[in-house]
């Protein structure tokens, strides 16, 4: 049943808006404003185009949603077919059903999200044109991967986003940007070479490159060493991007250097696509080589697990001088470890387990960089030593509600039951105790046991962070050393903005001479800027989807678990 009755040509029309929208209006953010639309600079007016083609797809893709037939989400639906190129076969085809769908609308919300944020709270950099422009073909190279039901396609959509990801990183980032910026993109096109060999070998074995015949056919027509050699061959691409531990060592680095919506939609959007190449690509099309490799899989998912939350605690501990961004992108090498044990069972359990858990990372991460970017702001740094040490009434005492959304999303992020965070590992681990027949139980056994431990050192990272950041740490003397005052880095992620701009700071933020310097717990506590207006209007539909997916968890379920369980059968119901 359908929420609103949609004619099939309207939901057509509406998903090729969704994917072509972003990119016309990188073409039009690149143009000079109107003369009545330039607002109170000539910044402005770019920065609101932002937000209202983000704002106008992501309408789009609620509506999408509600006429989507959640009767038979196992379906595509709102179809195109196209012949694009007749001599190689390659099609503009496009199409969502359960899976594809919830990562559509997360996408849409959480680039809308980083728009209205950056329109009040500009990063420090280059011209605003290009950064809405750079912006807006990354959420266009997003949903077509999300959309797109045809392996070249993918491939194009798949490498459409790197580019805008990289100069949003090297033009607008922190420090080590250049480096960062060169790290990222070249693991990432390295990983996408080896990708397209397997793309091409199996389109090429098959005689289609259509994923909905491929998944149909379950990998009929194919042998099963070419099936090996395309699941190594896609599956080193999407590990990358995913990014699968020993392959992950770009990702901590992109996210430090990256502006805060850089971060968000790094981690909310881009490692999303890797898992959703493992569900939509190898899982139906090449489900002997995902048996042979899914051991392996799962092994070295198991590893980013328990290395991810080391590596967090590791950050965390008092005088490792930690960045509490780079701990944040630890922490998703690890959550990403469970999306991928879940898909390396091969059970309808496990992979909607790993789907779920794709939606809750997004929404919970997302709103942890957030998060570390506004405190990163206030007190120019975000080093967890300088953070814990500045007052030892912390957030708490400082920016309460700041302190208190910041715990409520670490919290969220290690699990807590209901919240949504909890759902997502607890079916990867179900079903890695009882994997797909052929699959050794004993080896996943053992590998949910270390899933489970995992759990357990995240838990203690995040409560550590928790209690440095929002609690403080008693100083051992009345007055704080100079290290350890609040003060406006030179130039941050986030850097100042221009005066005059929406997004100045208010006295008594980070950086402004109000600031006094005093000891711990302390009548004469320096207060900072607690949450902004715009912040709140950005942060409060991440933290209601939170609460919502954990409490009701079926919403996303029901959508995913009978497009899941054709997916794995082949595309028999």
């Amino acid at each position: 049943m359908t929420v609103t009755d949609i004619s099939p040509s309207v939901m057509q029309f509406l998903l090729a808006f969704i994917v072509v929208a972003p990119l016309l209006g990188a073409l039009a953010a690149l143009l000079p404003a109107p003369p009545g639309l330039r607002g109170r600079n000539p910044d402005q007016a770019v920065l609101r185009h932002g937000v209202t083609v983000t704002g106008a797809v992501l309408v789009a893709a609620i509506v999408l949603a509600a006429g989507f037939d959640h009767d038979h989400p196992a379906t595509m639906q709102a179809t195109t077919d196209i012949s694009w190129i007749p001599a190689l076969d390659v099609r503009i085809h496009l199409g969502i059903d359960g899976i594809s769908l919830p990562l559509l609308v997360l996408t849409a919300l959480l680039t809308f999200l980083c728009a209205l944020y950056s329109y009040f709270k500009l990063p420090a950099g280059p011209s605003p044109k290009a950064f809405v422009a750079l912006v807006l073909v990354l959420e266009s190279g997003t949903l077509a991967t999300f959309a797109v039901l045809d392996l070249l396609l993918f491939f194009l959509a798949f490498e459409m986003v790197l580019i805008p990801m990289y100069f949003l990183i090297a033009r607008w980032g922190g420090d080590q940007r250049q480096a960062a910026a060169w790290k990222f993109i070249l693991y990432t096109l390295l990983g996408s070479v080896v990708m397209l060999l397997g793309l091409l070998l199996i389109g090429l074995k098959s005689g289609t490159f259509d994923m909905v015949a491929l998944a149909t056919d379950n990998g009929r027509g194919l042998t099963t060493s070419v099936q090996v050699i395309a699941v190594l061959a896609i599956g080193l691409g999407l590990a990358v991007k995913t990014p699968m531990w020993p392959l992950h060592s770009w990702l901590p680095d992109a996210h430090t250097a990256a502006p805060t919506v850089g971060s968000v939609l790094l981690a909310g959007v881009l490692l999303k696509m890797g898992t959703y190449g493992f569900v939509r690509i190898l899982l139906p099309v090449a489900p002997d080589g995902m048996r042979t490799f899914a051991p392996y899989l799962a092994a070295f998912a198991v590893v980013g697990i328990v290395y991810g939350s080391l590596a967090c605690l590791a950050l965390a501990r008092t005088g490792a001088k930690g960045d509490l961004k780079r701990l944040i992108a630890y922490s998703s090498v690890g959550h990403m470890g469970f999306v991928l044990l879940g898909i390396a069972t091969m059970t309808p359990t496990g992979v909607n387990g790993a789907l779920f858990a794709n939606i809750a990372h997004g929404l919970i991460t997302g709103l942890l960089f957030f998060l570390v970017g506004a405190v990163k702001d206030r007190y120019g740094t975000a080093d967890l030593d300088t953070l814990a040490g500045a007052t030892g009434a912390a957030l708490y005492g400082r920016a309460p509600r700041l302190g208190a959304l910041l715990a409520f999303a670490a919290v969220a992020s290690l699990g807590l039951p209901g919240l949504a965070g909890f759902w997502g590992e607890m079916l990867t681990l179900f079903g890695a105790y009882s994997p797909a027949e052929g699959l050794s139980r004993p080896a996943f056994r053992t590998f949910m046991a270390i899933g489970a431990f995992g759990t357990l050192l995240t838990a203690a990272y995040m409560l550590i962070v928790v209690r440095r950041v929002c609690m403080g740490e008693h100083a051992p003397h009345s007055r704080l050393s100079s290290v350890e005052q609040p003060q406006q880095a030179p130039r941050t992620a986030d850097g100042p903005q221009p005066s005059g701009t929406a997004g100045s700071q208010p006295s008594g933020a980070a950086g402004s001479p109000s600031l006094e310097t005093a000891g711990p717990r302390t009548a004469t506590t320096p207060q900072l800027a607690d949450i902004h207006p715009y912040e709140a209007a950005a942060w409060t539909p991440l933290v209601a989807l939170t609460v919502l997916a954990g409490l009701w968890p079926a919403v996303l379920l029901g959508l995913t678990d009978p497009a899941v369980q054709q997916l794995l059968a082949g595309g028999k119901s």
